[in-house]
């Protein structure tokens, strides 16, 4: 087996390009995605009410670095908003705001935490001076109290967040580097795990056969080969995005790469199941292509399931190796679960894996793949 092994590192250093292309590619697509939704979000606003309060919230809310708040008419905002120019819209009263959305967007979260926040501040200062007031003092000096605290804290804050079950939180980066990185790596396991029925149909096995090798070490060095080169194209990909581009992965690096182990199996597994339905290698050709765009439009890869409605799609994503990647990958960083959270989705990649195993050879076996 370490001879199989050995033999099939000396091709992948004589032929490494479409390694190569694969990882690069799947690095373009993840940094240029990422890149084009972390830019700065334009959200328009109108205001509603005679009171200052909607000016004193627009003065907290320009400190925003990641959104740039518009204002116009109500009117037009609301043509942004149902003609599609704009996700959402917000209407700013003097005691509460209204967020107008077309329909569900990941930017909504982020704009209601950041003008909740604005509206708890300006009240606090409100309530201040109402109480300052009966003591005789002025609300110019009151601001400057604001001023001086904000200038020179007396003590620092660590802000942490708790959820309900409703809510989700959002990294584009982290959601393209990880979805990308996921779908293309499909494509370098299953075009390696495919080269079995290829030796099969040139008659190498055969020969092989009459050496002292047996077969079990054939298939494990074919799909122990085709699992390292997997997981050291994702270990490159992540590597790239950790230490060049300065990715956030939440103080979880490592954990990441443990928690890939049981997705790249399970697609090395899906990949001789697939490797033992099919015929012909142009029958796996066709078929591959198809099988890891589908799982990752279904799976979450593309986009995030928390913004899909529909039961039947994600009925459907409950079968999908990717779902349960990204659920493990995005709940050690940007949830913060801790590992007894993440064990249903690394116990059903195990399953899969060993199922789609189990099946595929025995397809094989019997077909005489």
């Amino acid at each position: 087996m370490k001879g199989l092994l050995y033999g099939k590192l000396k091709m992948l250093i004589r032929k490494p390009w479409p390694f190569l292309l694969t990882t690069i590619v799947c690095l373009m697509f993840a940094f240029f995605t990422s890149q084009s939704g972390a830019n700065e979000v334009t959200v328009p606003y109108s205001t509603e009410g005679g009171g200052d309060a909607p000016k004193a919230i627009m003065e907290e809310l320009k400190a925003s670095d990641s959104i740039i708040f518009q204002e116009m008419s109500k009117g037009d905002l609301n043509d942004q908003v149902s003609e599609g120019k704009s996700p959402l819209g917000l209407v700013l009263g003097d005691d509460d705001y209204t967020i107008i959305a077309s329909a569900d967007t990941p930017n909504v979260p982020q704009v209601d935490q950041i003008v909740r926040k604005a509206y708890m501040k300006v009240a606090q200062q409100k309530g201040l001076e109402a109480v300052a007031a009966e003591k005789g003092i002025g609300s110019d000096e009151v601001q400057g109290w604001f001023r001086d605290v904000k200038d020179d804290p007396s003590f620092s804050l660590n802000e942490t967040t708790f959820r309900s079950d409703g809510d989700w939180v959002y990294d584009v980066k982290l959601q393209s580097l990880f979805g990308f990185s996921l779908f293309f790596v499909i494509y370098t396991i299953a075009y390696n795990v495919a080269t079995i029925m290829h030796e099969k149909r040139m008659g190498i096995w055969d020969r092989m056969i009459l050496s002292p090798v047996k077969k079990w070490e054939m298939y494990t060095a074919n799909l122990l080969y085709s699992f390292i080169l997997g997981y050291v194209q994702i270990l490159l990909v992540f590597m790239v995005f950790r230490y060049i581009t300065d990715v956030n992965f939440y103080g979880h690096f490592a954990w990441v790469l443990v928690l890939l182990i049981p997705y790249v199996f399970a697609i090395v597994a899906l990949s001789i199941f697939i490797t033992g339905l099919v015929k012909k290698s142009q029958h796996f050709n066709a078929v591959i292509p198809i099988v890891a765009v589908s799982m990752a439009m279904l799976g979450g890869a593309y986009w995030p399931l928390e913004i899909v409605n529909s039961p039947v799609m994600i009925a459907i994503s409950k079968v999908i190796p990717i779902t349960y990647g990204m659920e493990i990958l995005k709940g050690i960083t940007v949830n913060q679960l801790g590992l007894g959270d993440i064990l249903y989705p690394v116990s059903i990649l195990l399953l899969m894996g060993v199922l789609f195993l189990g099946l595929g050879l025995n397809f094989m076996e019997k077909r005489h793949v």
